[in-house]
Parts: structure tokens; C-alpha cells; sequence
């Protein structure tokens, strides 16, 4: 049996059937299940995107008999006798069937029936013997079983195959269909073989019973029965008659040549019926996936699902209704309450397996409310690790989707729910939240969530919570979250399910062992009472019904003792399990049961065959049976729209837990099996055709071959239709199984994994996935993957196609950081490249923000509170001490903010400062403590104990800690407004005191020496002897000292005092006190430093003011440079960067960091937060923003550097010219630069320097020379050397043309001569006295083509003279536009006034009129442009429509934008159409800097599809399009961006892109040397012209 299985649910319901018998058909079997089924499974799951499987069904050698739904059905085959001979295909859009049997030339034989009635048999009996006929071996067959309804003989020996599947698949597919449906879509194939008869191999032997011969049978068959059913329903029919002689008969050949042709047909008819169904998939539109929205609806499936096992009420169920006071409880699957007494939450407790969630998933069944309402369920029982934030987003999800924000921080969203459950609810349309399974999540998951719900719940909302009595921690926070909320004392309403009724129990067991065709017999029924007796919970006898099993193992006549019947759920599970292997074979069972339990979400019919069929010789219908006797305790739900089966109770995983899985070992390889087999789903079809040859040998079984299933299948609209099981399931294997290096750097690098969970709906879990702290490999990068998928969500979740553009212009810029990453975006490029479609990223422009490494938020119980104080220390850890006592760390990049953990005996402790030094924090809690916390012993606090504070006493407390430093094992601490340092030992922990004059400001050791260097108030640095404690001397500076500095190599000490002046000492002798050297004051000492910041490897110092930066070289002690606050802004705090090219720095009343380059003085970079920042800290290789609610964002350092070091001009960028070769192109943006830029490398490699701006700029057909014109002068620059050849003033020139043959220039001047001359001197070859405005050199370098008082002039480039012009007939009609054709030289195409369209002959100066535009349509000049063989006209770009007209068949295409169009540019090939328009006043909604509103869009002219989109976060100033399909974007910032059309990156340009990455990746010392080489011009113009 082929089943194709849809994993998205269809409204329609489809079937086609092709029914077929064979007989005597072996290689025609095998040759459609090696070579045909193989190919068509293929075939469907790439085009349609289904799941595929093949099942055989084995005929029985006697009659059969199956029971479904209370009916009993006899199918009697008796043309079969051979296994394997009939083909189920069955195609499920809901159900869409193809049976296929082969009719051949031999008949079969009858089979024996598996159950007979009791009177039927003794009847057969009866007549046998009055005929004579031996009845022993008939007795000796079968046996009498009073256990079945009605009394009947079973036949002894298990039958070699059962028909009972077989008969299931053809009701389910068979029994919704309209019976005109199945025949219209029914093929027969018949084979006939004639004169075979004498050559045919073994004969049947001939019964008394068997009127007829097989030849008549099988005669009747072929000639009669089949022509008259197909004649009759008007079926296709197939005959092949195969003639053989009778020498030779019906040979190997003979039967190869049919077989083959057979095969074909079939393929050929399976193809067509398919293809002719026009099948949709639901879910292919990635726009309206939604993973929130179907989780509700597989909520409420499985609600539905679980009420059905609601057989018998419970008296808890009328507690329930009058303890809530529900006048109605579910209509139409939605809650409803009409009066509600207590607003309290009502817990409805009992043991395991009592009916808790099965009594909530009743309601929904009950259809006696009327009133509107909404519900919401969440069963946890089956998630793998839900979260707060989940369950809020589901709420949310379910009641307002528009309100919910997956971006949105745990405190926001608590608060967004608070809102919506008070809009949304209210009593006439209450909402009620009906929560299943919280006891069973771990880390304290359910208490969470009940935190995480608003108390008092507002008016309409109501709470329903399943809970087991022994999880008091649940009902704790539930009582301590609503006490006082309802009259009851505790908070909520609670009511226990207690144990069913023994006498219930007993008459549902009467109806479910009848509803089975079963009974319990007298002597059976004693030992069934005490059965019941010891266990009466409802799910032992209503769903697992251990007494069924028994009946059908034991008849009436077999020793039954209390052994027989288990006494418990789990021992009945056990017992199941057991009879279950005797059965099936243990093998076959405990793999089955092992799969299902260790899947993440469930296995479906054809995943759960493929598992068991692909680890062994296992026969399709051994799976098929397992699955039949299972189908009582499986339950079938809809999960990422798959209909899988899972357990039908949690109890079940319990017991196979404990039964076949106790070995880690075992469990490890199961999870690994499902691994691959997931994962060769996805490789096996990853875009290249699978050979048949390949699949399946003429020793393999296709059936065990896995399917596979692509992670995005091809639709008809290019979005993909996506593999949700392999996405969903791979990962959670490759975790569970120790596959980690597979999941980080296969998986998680994987572009496809990560558009096929994005266009599914599964941003949320892909972000989880890459921030998970297993494993240490690769865990930068996959926190820079997990920040843009983050920072993007509001762009993907509404388009989530955009995802590689996104991720691509993202990451290019970091390659050289991340070299790791390098193939993800080559995957990128590579689908691009394969799909034909999207705009490749040839050179990617400066990022316009760095996005970063990680952010994180307090997972804090109470409500959100305040920084108080924060450090950071240089062994990567971040401190934060709250304001509500609490301490929060964080260990570093890929590490959560984590709360301090203290013992037992320091719970009480309330933390007021955190300092740092070292690798040491120093903390002080508000009852005067000192506690050292070791970074590297990061479980143990040690307090620092000062004998001082015995002698305060009482009457007064010492003031905080300003500051401590570490010098070998000990402590230097300073408090603030205190005369004295105190030395604490770390060792002996003993404490030393120290005197200064004044209070101490700063302190510093000497790191070679034992000298302690303090600073004072009044500008006094005291230094002491920590060996003898004594003080060595000391020196005064003019005011309180903020900072020393020690060079001890060159025994220099330099103190900073707060108003930041400096003052250099001589320490080299010891006994004499420090000798001043040099001393610099600062003009303004008014204003105090706000912080300092030196890197001593980079001899550099920072000192911040409010109004200034201020930067010293410490090798010398010169002032470096001075940097303003930006006007109406001060400086808050400065920071250096990791190589002390860069400083950041916070402004007042802003949200951004703000980067300065040191050696230009540019604002280069702005680094984005959410909030105002509090405080900068460089930690390791990071800078963190801590903000102050605690959150902290975390930058890599290196990641700041290329974004800042990335090549960008000066101004923003207004003309753009490009090589033939695309090897080369160069930028301008007004200044006196022009810049060469390398597109192998991405950098500018040459600046052509001139004397002034520059204000156009051109380039040589053949790039050999560069023509610009500034200040008037014309500059001839070679490109290969950079040489400024020409310099030539006099020209009055206000634009510059290069003639296509590239020998003479041409330049335009309005005021004077318009002059041709020669490119390699200068020389003069003629003048046109009249200006010629628009002018364009022809394509033979004949004529300068122009506008002149709205004619259309020629003027000759060898006299200078008019020689042809083009005037409109009407005199009032004039000229507005025209455009030379390089493919057509001598013609010109003319746009006049009125919209007539002319092609002028040049040469004969002909005219004709090919096209009269509409009044609705006019030309703009500045925008109209044309293609090289003039078959494409770009006539305007209006608000949102660009007009295109289309010469070459005459018509006029309108392009329409879905926003304002700034920009548009036409290839000059005629391909293509490249604009930018601007979406803000449609996407309004979001203001993100990925969700940017500017957009480039390439359109293809032929047929106006658009190949590709990218938004630019930047403000466009340049767009050109060059040949070949290459678009290139100056932006305002003076970046370039380089876009390639159907990802024209060929692979040499992809290794370019490597090496770009590379060499960005290794900084130099000072990236300002990476700058482009200047090439000054000559100093003074030698050429003048008169």
C-alpha cells in the first residue's frame, strides 16, 4: 500500500482509485515496487509536497474478517494465492486513494475463514460427513471460544495475513467518497496469455468442492465479469494479450517485455490523475502561517479529541458546575459563563489517572450554551519545554493576535496580557483559561505561569487549573497569587476527582467488550469483580481496558487465574505491552513503543512504518497489524498541521520508559536512528533528482528505504511549501542523542533550516535553538544569528521570504569576524543561484547598524526594579546590584543574567554597591558587610571583616566603598569621605589600615615593588611601604586627584585631577619625594571629568567631560585630540575600544551609543539600545550597555571595528560609473575625491584628489581614462596608474562626454564653446558655438546630438557645424526627450511634447511616427531613459506607477510599486527595471531599522515579474544599472551597495567575497592606513584653452 500523505490540513476531501488484480504476477510486482512506485513517491513529494508510503498487503489463503465500527465484513478473494499481489496507493489530501491489482493468467485459491459462527460450522460438519467427506482435519483446525459475541469456532493457527488492514485503509479511504468520485478515477489492467497452458508451472490441485476448473474461473473473470463492470461504470480499461507458441510458452522475455511496458503505463496513468487534481496546499502561503494561531487550533483539536473519551459522568462534574455557578459551559468549542459567584481560580485536583484532563476537554462537547464567548486551552502535558513566555504569547495569540509581539521582552508582555485580558473579557463574553498538565513541567515551569496571570483576575476572566495533589509548590504560588481573591480562604475553589464506582466500572466494561465482539464468560466474572475492585480508576478500564486483551489471549475453556489480569495502569500497560510482543515478537514492539515515546510531538502512520521497516527485514504489514492492534491507546492529532500519533496517556511513556528504554545506551541509538532518518529526508531530495537506481535494487525493499521530504518543497508561487516534521523533529534527536557538533554546525549553520522554520511560523523556536547555552563550539556565531533573526522578527513574521536577504546583508559585513559563517551565506547564494530568483549581494554597503552579540533581561520573580550600582570586571563578568537588594550576574558571552546564589546563612542578605578589580567583586550589603566573590571560585562568598567597625559602634556607620584594588592577595579599599585605606589579606584574613591626610579618592600598587599610591581630596598622592606600613613621601597636585597612572619602566607616575589637567612626577628614587616633570592644565576647570578610561597598550587616554572628550598620548604625554559634545548634548561616560581607535561614549536624553574615529574626529557609527543607557563597560572581548532595569546588550568588539572601518566616502555619494568588466567601478560625492573601487576585494584602492569639487565625472568605454570636471577645469586621470595626464583649464565646461570609440572628449558648456578634443593631449579638434542641452555623442562618434529651442539638432564632431535637424511638424510642437541606440546608430528615438513617438534617421534625416501616447501617460525628461536596441522606453516614475513603454510590441506597461518611487533605472540590455520606493505610508506599523520602508525592487520588462527585493535601511542617492544585470546604490552615508540580478555572482566573485570577508577580518594597527591611496593631480593645469 503507497500512502501520500499531506501533512496540512485541506477542506477538500479527494480520492482516486485504480483498482487492479493480479495473480501469478511476481515480476510484474516487483518491477512497480523497485522501479514505479519509487519514482511516483518522488515525484509527489517534490511537486506536491506529501508524504509518502508504501505498504503491501498480503491476500489471506482463507476468507477474512474484520470488524470496524460494530460491522462485520466478509471478504472473500479467491483469485489470489501469491504474497505481495495487491497494491494499495492511496493519496490523502484529506484521503485520495489508488488501488492497483494485476490481473493475470493464473487463478489462486480459496483461503479458510478465521471465524465461523457456531451453527455454520456444525452445519458444515453435518453436510461434509453426509457427503463423505473426511471432517478431522476441519475439527482438528478449529476451536470453540464462548468469549466471542456470538459463539463461534476460531481457526487455531494464526492465517499468514490478515485482511483486517487492508479492509481499514479501504474504509477510511473509501467511506467518505462519493461513489461517482471513485469511478471516475478507476483504471483496470488485464493480461491475458494465450496457448499457455502446457507450459505453465505448477498446477493447483482441484478440490471435491470447486465446481469449476481455474481456467473457466479465470476465463469468466477476464471475459465476462470485468468487461461488464467496466462497460457498466464506464471505467479505463487496459487489455494486453500476450500470444506465445506452444513450443516455447509464455517465457522470461516475454514476460521482462510486458512487465516493463506495464511499469510505464502505469506511471504514465498515476502522473496524469495526479497532476489532473489540481491540488493546493494549505500552508504554502508563508504570509499567513501563523505557528501561535495553529497551536491554538491543534489546542482545540486535541480538546476535542480527549472529550470523546468521556464516557460516563463523574459527581465532580456537577461540584464543578455548582461550586462556578455555570448557568452554560462550552458552545461550539468556546467557553461560556454566564454568572460566576467567586472570581477566584478553580483547581480541580485529583490522582494520576482520574479523568482530571479529560473531564476539561468534556466541555466543549456540552451544547447547551448560547452565549457568545472565547476559550482558551493550553495542555503543558505535551510540550517538551514550555515556557512563561510561550503560554503568554498563546493567550494572546487566541484573543488579539494583532496585540502580540514574539520581540517583546517577559515584562512587557505580562503587561500587554494584563491589558488585553481586561479589554477582551467582560461577563456577557467571558474568557476562560483552562490550564492541564502545569505539575508536570520542570524548573518550577507551572508556578511561573500562574505568577505570570493578573490576581485579582479581572471581571469575565476565569481560571481552571488541573493539578495533582502531591505538587504543593504548584498549589502554594496559587494561594499566595489569589489569597483573598474569593471568599475562600486560600484563594481558590478547589474539588477533588475521586475513584469511579465499582458497579460503573463494571457495566462500561460490559459495553466496551461488547462494542469489541467480546464477553466475559460466568466463570471469568468472579475474577473480573476483584479486578475491579483493586484498581477503579477510569482510565484502567475505560481507555486501557486490560480485560480485552485477555479475553481475545485466553476462550472460554482456558485456565484463567488473578495472575491473568494486572491490578494496576502501569502493570496493565505492562501486561499490553507483553501480549502485544507474543504476538508481534518483541523486537517489533519495543522499537515501536520506544519511537512514539521518544518522538518530540508524535510519529505519523507512514514516519513510525519508515522507522521500523528501515532497522530491520520488517514486513510493511507486520507495522500495518502492530498499528491495528494499537489503535485504542494511540490518539491521532493534527501537530504542525501533520496528523502524527502519540500516546493516548503520559503513563504510557512512563511504562515504556521504565520497560524498554532504562539503558541510556538503547535510548541514545533509538533518538540517533530517528535522527538520520529525519535528516535523510531533508539530504536525499535536497534539490537534485533521486535515481530510482539509486532508491531501491533488486534485493532492497523500497518500503525500507526513508522518504524523502526536503525542509522546503517547490510550489507554484516560489514560497515553498515547508517540511515542518524534519525542522520540528531533527533537532530535538540530534540534542537528545549527543549529536551536538551535527546540530551546531550542521543544522544551525544550515540556511534552509532556518527558512523552512521561519516560513513555517517558528521564528520563536529557531531563536530558542541558537541561544541555547549546549555546547561550546560555535557559540558567538550563533548568538549573532539569533540577535538578527531577533531584531528583524516585525520584518519576518509579515514577509518571511526576505529572511536570506536579510540574513546576507547582515552578516557580509562580518565574515572577517566570523569566518565560520562564510558557508551559511554561501548556501544563501547557492539556493538564489539554483532558484533563479532574488537579488544576489555582490559588494554589501556599510552596515547601518551593528547588531548585538547578546541581549539579556532579568528573569526576576518581583516586579521589575532599578540599578543601583554596576561593575564589571576584567575577567568577562558583569555585576549588578539592585535596588531591591538583589545581586545579578552575568559570566560572560552565552551565559543568561543570573541571580547571585547565596547559602543558606546569607538569604537574608540585602546587597547596596558592587566594585570590581581583577578578577574580584567587592560587595557591601546595607548592614555593613564586605563580601569578596572570586570570579574563578564563583561559588563562594568570602567576607572581609575590618576590625573598624567595632569601634564605630552605635553612633555612627562608615560610608560606602568608593573602590578597591587587588595587588597579588590582597585588598585595597577606600571608602568614600574617609582618611584612611584598609589592606584586607585575602590569606590570613587580617585587615591593615592606612592614614592619609585627607580622604582618599583613588588608590594604585606598583606592580614590581610594594608601594601603595593614594590619592587625596586636596591633590595630595601619599605613597606607603605595604611591607613596614609606613608612609615613603609624598607630592601635591592643584586639585583632588581622579586617577594615577604608574610608569614604573620609566619611573613616571601621572595624576589626573578632576578637572582634568595632568601632572607628570619623577618616582625613580625611592627615599626623595616624587619630582614634578611636566604639568598640563586645562583651560575650563568648572566642569568635573565624568569618568576615565586608559589603555596602556595603546598608550592612550580618555577623559570625559560633560561639554568634551578629551584624548592624551601617555607615551609622551601630549594632547592627543579634543571632541565636542554634539550642540545642545553632553557626555555622560566614555569608553575606549578594544584597539583604541574608536571611543563610545553616552549622551544625555539619548537611547544610541554614539562611536567616534580617534584619527578623523567622524561620528562613525551609532551602536541602538531601547532605552537609555546607565553605564559602559568593556568586559573580554565585549562592550556591554547596562541599562537601568538591569537589561544588559552586549557588542563584539571586532564587530564594531569592520563596521566602522567599512569603506564609506565622505558625502553621501552622487555619481557612479562602471567598467564593461564590473571589475572596477568608481564613486563620486561632490568632495574633491573620486574613488576606484576593486569589486573582487570591496574596497577603494585609488582616490583621484582633485583641486576643488567635483562635478561630473566619466568614463571611457574601454576604462582606460577618467574625465572629470571641477571648478570649471577638465582632469584626464589613467586608471591603471592613477597619473592625472591632463589638467585643462579655460574650458567654462559644466558637463564632459567621451565619445564610444573612447578617443575624444566632448565637452558642453552653456556660456561658452562646447569643444571636441583629444583625449591623450588635449588638442582641439573642433568648436560648436550653439549649447546643446541633454547632448549625447552618437554611437559612430559622428555627431553630438542635442536639444536646442525644441528641436533636436546634429552637430558634426569634425567641423563643429549643424548639419541635421529634427523639428516637429506642428509649429507649437517641441522636442522634450530623445535617446541615441548603440544596437541601431543611425536612428534615434524622439519623445515630443504631445506623446508622439518618432524614430529620426540621422544619416537621411527620415522620420517616422511609430506610437501616440495616451493623455494618461506623458514623458518626463529627467526620467526618461532607453534601452541599447530601443525596444524599451523608460518614460516616467509617478507616485506609486513606473511607465514603461514597449516598442518592440507596441504596448504601454504600467509598473506599479507599493510605495512612493523615488528612483528608477532601466537596464540598457532591455531586461530589466530597477527601482526604490519608499513604503512608509503602507507599512506604518513598525519603525525598526530592519523593517526599513525604502526598497530596491528588479522587475523583468518581458513580463513585469519581480526577480527580487531588498530593503536598505540607508537613504538611497545614486542608482545605475550596468551590464551584465548588475545594480549599484550610492548611499547619503558615502557606502556603495552592488546587487546582482538572478544572484549573478559568478563563483570566482563568490571566492572574492571569502577573501573580502578575510582580509576585513585581520585589522591592522590603525585602520585609517586601509584608506584608498591618494593620487594627487597635477598642481597647476597644463593645457589652456583660449
Amino acid at each position: 500500500m503507497m500512502y501520500l500523505k499531506n501533512r496540512v490540513l485541506c477542506v477538500s476531501m479527494l480520492s482516486l482509485v485504480v483498482p487492479v488484480l493480479c495473480a501469478d504476477s511476481v515480476t510484474e510486482r516487483r518491477d512497480l515496487r523497485e522501479k514505479v512506485f519509487p519514482r511516483f513517491g518522488e515525484h509527489c513529494r517534490r511537486s506536491l509536497g506529501l508524504d509518502v508510503r508504501v505498504s503491501s498487503h498480503l491476500t489471506a489463503t482463507s476468507p477474512a474478517h474484520s470488524v470496524q465500527n460494530g460491522i462485520k465484513t466478509h471478504m472473500h478473494l479467491p483469485i489470489n494465492t501469491n504474497p505481495h499481489q495487491v497494491f494499495l496507493l492511496f493519496l490523502l489530501f484529506h484521503h485520495m486513494v489508488v488501488l492497483q491489482a494485476l490481473v493475470g493468467h493464473q487463478y489462486g485459491a480459496a483461503g479458510l475463514p478465521t471465524q465461523v459462527e457456531v451453527s455454520e460450522y456444525q452445519l458444515l460438519l453435518q453436510e461434509s460427513q453426509q457427503a463423505g467427506v473426511c471432517t478431522r482435519q476441519l475439527e482438528a483446525a478449529y476451536q470453540r471460544d464462548e468469549n466471542i459475541l456470538p459463539p463461534s469456532y476460531r481457526l487455531k493457527l494464526s492465517p499468514t495475513v490478515t485482511i483486517v488492514s487492508l479492509d481499514a485503509d479501504l474504509r477510511f479511504a473509501l467511506g467518505e467518497c462519493p461513489l461517482e468520485d471513485i469511478v471516475s478515477r478507476c483504471v483496470v489492467y488485464v493480461h491475458k496469455v494465450t496457448d499457455a497452458e502446457e507450459d505453465k508451472g505448477k498446477k493447483l490441485t482441484s478440490s471435491q468442492l470447486q465446481p469449476k476448473s481455474e481456467a473457466e474461473l479465470l476465463a469468466e473473470l477476464c471475459d465476462d465479469f470485468l468487461p461488464a463492470l467496466v462497460a457498466s461504470r464506464r471505467l479505463l480499461l487496459y487489455t494486453t494479450t500476450t500470444e506465445c507458441d506452444r513450443r516455447h510458452g509464455y517465457t522470461a522475455a516475454r514476460r521482462r517485455g510486458y512487465a516493463d511496458s506495464l511499469c510505464r503505463q502505469v506511471l504514465s496513468d498515476l502522473l496524469m490523475m495526479t497532476d489532473s487534481v489540481g491540488v493546493s496546499l494549505p500552508g504554502t502561503d508563508a504570509h499567513s502561517r501563523d505557528a501561535l494561531s495553529e497551536e491554538q487550533l491543534e489546542q482545540e483539536r486535541l480538546c476535542n479529541i480527549l472529550s470523546r473519551l468521556y464516557d460516563i459522568s463523574r459527581p465532580e462534574e456537577d461540584e464543578v458546575r455548582r461550586r462556578r455557578s455555570f448557568n452554560s459551559l462550552w458552545c461550539d468549542n468556546a467557553v461560556v459563563v454566564t454568572r460566576v459567584l467567586s472570581a477566584g481560580p478553580l483547581v480541580v485536583t485529583g490522582g494520576p489517572c482520574t479523568g482530571k484532563t479529560v473531564l476539561m476537554a468534556c466541555y466543549p462537547g456540552d451544547p447547551s450554551s448560547s452565549t457568545d464567548s472565547r476559550g482558551t486551552a493550553a495542555d503543558h502535558s505535551h510540550n517538551e519545554h514550555p515556557s512563561e513566555e510561550s503560554f503568554i504569547l498563546s493567550v494572546m495569540s487566541c484573543s488579539a493576535p494583532k496585540m502580540r509581539n514574539a520581540n517583546a521582552c517577559l515584562s512587557e508582555l505580562k503587561e500587554r496580557l494584563d491589558s488585553l485580558l481586561s479589554q477582551f473579557a467582560s461577563t456577557t463574553q467571558p474568557l476562560i483559561l483552562l490550564l492541564d498538565g502545569l505539575d508536570q513541567l520542570e524548573d518550577d515551569g507551572g508556578a511561573q505561569i500562574i505568577r505570570s496571570l493578573p490576581s485579582p483576575l479581572p471581571d469575565g476572566v476565569r481560571l481552571i487549573a488541573t493539578v495533582t495533589p502531591s505538587c504543593a509548590r504548584l498549589l502554594q504560588a496559587v494561594e499566595e497569587r489569589y489569597s483573598g481573591s474569593c471568599e475562600n480562604e486560600s484563594g481558590y475553589v478547589r474539588v477533588r476527582l475521586e475513584a469511579v464506582d465499582r458497579k460503573q466500572c463494571a457495566k462500561l466494561l460490559e459495553s466496551l467488550l461488547k462494542r469489541s465482539g467480546r464477553r466475559v464468560t460466568s466463570g471469568q466474572q468472579a475474577l473480573v469483580n476483584r479486578a475491579l475492585t483493586s484498581c477503579c480508576l477510569p482510565f484502567y478500564y475505560f481507555k486501557l481496558n486490560p480485560f480485552l486483551p485477555f479475553s481475545l489471549s485466553v476462550t472460554s475453556d482456558s485456565d484463567v487465574t488473578e495472575s491473568s489480569l494486572p491490578d494496576g495502569v502501569h502493570a496493565s500497560i505492562s501486561s499490553l505491552l507483553g501480549h502485544l510482543e507474543l504476538k508481534h515478537g518483541s523486537s517489533l514492539v519495543a522499537r515501536s513503543a520506544s519511537c512514539l515515546s521518544l518522538s518530540r510531538a508524535g510519529l505519523s502512520q507512514a514516519e513510525l512504518a519508515d522507522l521500523l521497516c528501515s532497522c530491520g527485514d520488517v514486513p510493511q504489514v507486520s507495522v500495518e497489524r502492530l498499528l491495528l492492534d494499537l489503535k485504542d491507546f494511540l490518539v491521532e492529532r493534527s501537530v504542525s498541521n501533520t496528523q502524527v500519533l502519540f500516546w493516548v496517556s503520559r503513563h504510557f511513556k512512563l511504562v515504556v520508559g521504565k520497560k524498554y528504554l532504562g539503558d541510556d545506551e538503547w535510548r541514545r541509538r533509538i533518538h540517533s536512528e530517528m535522527a538520520s532518518y529525519f535528516h535523510d529526508r531533508w539530504v536525499r531530495s535536497n534539490g537534485k533528482p533521486l535515481l530510482v537506481e539509486h532508491l531501491s535494487g533488486p534485493n532492497n525493499d523500497p518500503d525500507t528505504q526513508p522518504h524523502s521530504q526536503p525542509f522546503l518543497s517547490p510550489s507554484a508561487d516560489n514560497a515553498g511549501h515547508v517540511g515542518v516534521r524534519s525542522v520540528g523533529e531533527l533537532p530535538h534527536h540530534l540534542r537528545r542523542s549527543g549529536r551536538m557538533e551535527e546540530l551546531e554546525c550542521g543544522l544551525l549553520k544550515s540556511s534552509g533550516f532556518h527558512q523552512a522554520l521561519v516560513q513555517a511560523g517558528l521564528l520563536g523556536d529557531l531563536v530558542a535553538m541558537l541561544e541555547a547555552a549546549e555546547g561550546s563550539t560555535f557559540l558567538r556565531e550563533r548568538l549573532l544569528l539569533a540577535s538578527i533573526l531577533k531584531s528583524s522578527a516585525c520584518l519576518l513574521q509579515s514577509s518571511p521570504m526576505r529572511l536570506p536577504a536579510v540574513m546576507e546583508t547582515s552578516l557580509l559585513p562580518y565574515l572577517g569576524v566570523f569566518p565560520a559563517l562564510e558557508g551559511f551565506v554561501q548556501d544563501i547564494r547557492w539556493e538564489r543561484r539554483k532558484s533563479r530568483r532574488g537579488l544576489g549581494l555582490a559588494l554589501c554597503p556599510g552596515p547601518c547598524f551593528v547588531p548585538p552579540i547578546q541581549f539579556l533581561r532579568r528573569d526576576a520573580k518581583t516586579e521589575e526594579g532599578c540599578v543601583s550600582e554596576v561593575a564589571g570586571g576584567e575577567c568577562g563578568v558583569v555585576a549588578e546590584v539592585m535596588a531591591d537588594g538583589s545581586v545579578w550576574i552575568w559570566k560572560g558571552c552565552g551565559h543568561d543574567l543570573a541571580e547571585l546564589s547565596l547559602s543558606c546563612g546569607q538569604q537574608a542578605l540585602k546587597f547596596a554597591g558592587v566594585k570590581s578589580s581583577g578578577r574580584f567583586l567587592l560587595l557591601s550589603t546595607r548592614c555593613n558587610k564586605l563580601f569578596a566573590w572570586d570570579a574563578t571560585d564563583q561559588q563562594r562568598l568570602v567576607e572581609v571583616i575590618d576590625p573598624l567597625k567595632t569601634e564605630f559602634g552605635a553612633s555612627r556607620t562608615p560610608n560606602r566603598v568608593e573602590g578597591f584594588v587587588v595587588w597579588q592577595r590582597m585588598f585595597c579599599l577606600w571608602w568614600g569621605n574617609e582618611t584612611f585605606v584598609s589592606v584586607f589579606d585575602m590569606s590570613t584574613e587580617t585587615m591593615t589600615h592606612f592614614q592619609c591626610q585627607d580622604c582618599v579618592t583613588c588608590v594604585v600598587c606598583s606592580l614590581s615593588g610594594f608601594c601603595m599610591y593614594c590619592g587625596q581630596e586636596d591633590g595630595t598622592v601619599s605613597a606607603f611601604d605595604m611591607k613596614t606600613n609606613s608612609p615613603l613621601g609624598s607630592c601635591s597636585n592643584r586639585s583632588a586627584v581622579a586617577l594615577i597612572i604608574l610608569r614604573e619602566e620609566k619611573h613616571e607616575m601621572a595624576c589626573v585631577d578632576r578637572t582634568g589637567s595632568i601632572a607628570l612626577w619623577d618616582i625613580a628614587d625611592e627615599i626623595l619625594p616624587p619630582g614634578l616633570v611636566k604639568e598640563v592644565f586645562i583651560q575650563d576647570k568648572s566642569r568635573a571629568i565624568q569618568n576615565t578610561d586608559h589603555a596602556e597598550d595603546s598608550s592612550a587616554l580618555l577623559v570625559c567631560q560633560s561639554h568634551q572628550v578629551t584624548l592624551w598620548d601617555t607615551h609622551n604625554w601630549e594632547l592627543w585630540d579634543q571632541f565636542s559634545a554634539p550642540r545642545g548634548r553632553a557626555f555622560l561616560q566614555a569608553l575606549l575600544s578594544m584597539d583604541a581607535h574608536l571611543f563610545l561614549a553616552l549622551l544625555d536624553s539619548c537611547t544610541s551609543i554614539m562611536v567616534w574615529r580617534l584619527s578623523t574626529g567622524e561620528c562613525v557609527l551609532s551602536l541602538e539600545t531601547s532605552s537609555q543607557p546607565l553605564a559602559l563597560l568593556r568586559v573580554a572581548s565585549d562592550v556591554v550597555c547596562v541599562h537601568h532595569d538591569g537589561c544588559l546588550t552586549a557588542w563584539d568588539s571586532e564587530m564594531i571595528d569592520a563596521a566602522e572601518t567599512s569603506p564609506k566616502m565622505r558625502g553621501g555619494v552622487k555619481g557612479v560609473a562602471v567598467e564593461q568588466t564590473r571589475k572596477w567601478f568608481y564613486t563620486t560625492d561632490g568632495s574633491e575625491n573620486v574613488w576606484k573601487w576593486s569589486l573582487d576585494t570591496g574596497l577603494p584602492h585609488v582616490s583621484f584628489v582633485h583641486e576643488g569639487p567635483v562635478d561630473e565625472l566619466r568614463l571611457s568605454p574601454n576604462g582606460i581614462c577618467l574625465v572629470s570636471i571641477s571648478g570649471g577645469e577638465i582632469y584626464v586621470w589613467q586608471t591603471e596608474t592613477g597619473q592625472n595626464s591632463l589638467r585643462i583649464c579655460g574650458s567654462r565646461a559644466t558637463n564632459v562626454l567621451i565619445t564610444p570609440n573612447g578617443n575624444f572628449g566632448v565637452s558642453i558648456s552653456k556660456q561658452g564653446l562646447s569643444r571636441v578634443w583629444k583625449l591623450a593631449h588635449g588638442a582641439v579638434v573642433c568648436s560648436i558655438h550653439q549649447h546643446l542641452s541633454d547632448a549625447q555623442v552618437s554611437p559612430e562618434s559622428t555627431f553630438l546630438i542635442g536639444l536646442r529651442g525644441g528641436d533636436l539638432l546634429a552637430a558634426s564632431l569634425w567641423s563643429g557645424s549643424i548639419s541635421k535637424c529634427f523639428s516637429c511638424v506642428d509649429v507649437s510642437e517641441r522636442v522634450v526627450a530623445f535617446h541615441v541606440l548603440s544596437k541601431h546608430p543611425n536612428f534615434v528615438v524622439v519623445m515630443a511634447a504631445s506623446g508622439a513617438v518618432y524614430t529620426w534617421k540621422v544619416s537621411e534625416e527620415t522620420v517616422c511616427q511609430h506610437f501616440q501616447l495616451p493623455n494618461t501617460f506623458h514623458c518626463q525628461p529627467q526620467d526618461f531613459q532607453m534601452s541599447s536596441d530601443g525596444s524599451y522606453a523608460l518614460l516616467s516614475a509617478e507616485n506609486n506607477f513606473i511607465n514603461v513603454l514597449d516598442l518592440s510590441r507596441v504596448r504601454l506597461c504600467s509598473f506599479k510599486a507599493e510605495g512612493l518611487v523615488l528612483r528608477a533605472c532601466l537596464d540598457k540590455t532591455g531586461c530589466y527595471l530597477a527601482y526604490i520606493f519608499d513604503s512608509s505610508s503602507a507599512e506604518n506599523s513598525c519603525t525598526c531599522l530592519l523593517h526599513a520602508s525604502l526598497t530596491l525592487t528588479v522587475a523583468r520588462l518581458s513580463d513585469g515579474e519581480r526577480l527580487g527585493s531588498v530593503r536598505l535601511c540607508k537613504n538611497p542617492s545614486a542608482l545605475i544599472v550596468s551590464e551584465p544585470q548588475g545594480v549599484f546604490v550610492g548611499f547619503e552615508d558615502g557606502s556603495v551597495g552592488v546587487y546582482s540580478v538572478f544572484s549573478d555572482v559568478r563563483m570566482d566573485e563568490q571566492e572574492s567575497v571569502r577573501r573580502r570577508g578575510t582580509a576585513k577580518g585581520r585589522l591592522e594597527k590603525c585602520p585609517f592606513d586601509r584608506e584608498p591611496l591618494n593620487c594627487f593631480c597635477q598642481f597647476k593645469p597644463n593645457v589652456t584653452w583660449r
